[in-house]
């Protein structure tokens, strides 16, 4: 089986190579056909519907339309870490950014009304608040980003020595824009509020 490895990235040579040392052409990422398929797929779509489900936040929310497009930006860079390869930053970050949304949702309330929305929705009650239902959807997006992205952390990164380092400097990028975020949020409530 000849392979032009150089045509498929610096980056993912190391994998290929590493994958068809352990003999199985579909550990290495090809599919059917011989065709090199991208192993972090599912990492994209969730972060692609993470940055569908704020861009409807923007839309529901016209008052906080920046707050809910300022959102998207950590899922578009992760995004961008994909398509050049830098798989090792997007999973820790595919796993930081969530999980800090998820504090951020639980603190503000905003994840109690979305358990209150599916629980009007299971009596038989009609959707009373959508926002509380696209806050739900983007909870339980953030929820599979964070369990897929630590499966493909755990199964390509864990016990290469680059665990604590990726750790602190993603820790680092994630508070940074997070704290922004709760800054810009915090001063963006009085203008909202008198708008109305």
């Amino acid at each position: 089986m000849a392979l032009d490895l150089q045509s498929y990235g610096v980056g993912r040579t190391s994998t290929v190579l590493a994958a068809l040392q352990r003999g199985t052409r579909r550990a290495a990422g090809f599919g059917k056909q011989g065709e090199l398929m991208r192993p972090y797929r599912d990492i994209a779509t969730l972060a692609g519907a993470q940055v569908v489900c704020f861009l409807l936040l923007s839309h529901l929310e016209p008052d906080f339309f920046l707050l809910h497009f300022y959102q998207t930006i950590i899922y578009m860079a992760l995004l961008i870490l994909l398509f050049y390869m830098e798989d090792r930053w997007a999973y820790m970050i595919g796993i930081l950014a969530p999980a800090a949304w998820l504090v951020m949702a639980f603190a503000t309330g905003l994840l109690g009304g979305a358990i209150r929305q599916v629980a009007h929705i299971e009596n038989g009650a009609a959707i009373s608040n959508l926002v509380s239902v696209v806050a739900g959807v983007t909870a339980a997006l953030s929820a599979l980003m964070i369990v897929a992205c630590a499966r493909h952390w755990k199964r390509e990164y864990l016990g290469l020595g680059k665990s604590l380092s990726t750790f602190a400097v993603s820790f680092g990028v994630v508070a940074v824009y997070y704290a922004i975020l709760v800054v810009w949020f915090w001063h963006l409530i009085p203008v909202a509020a008198s708008a109305k």
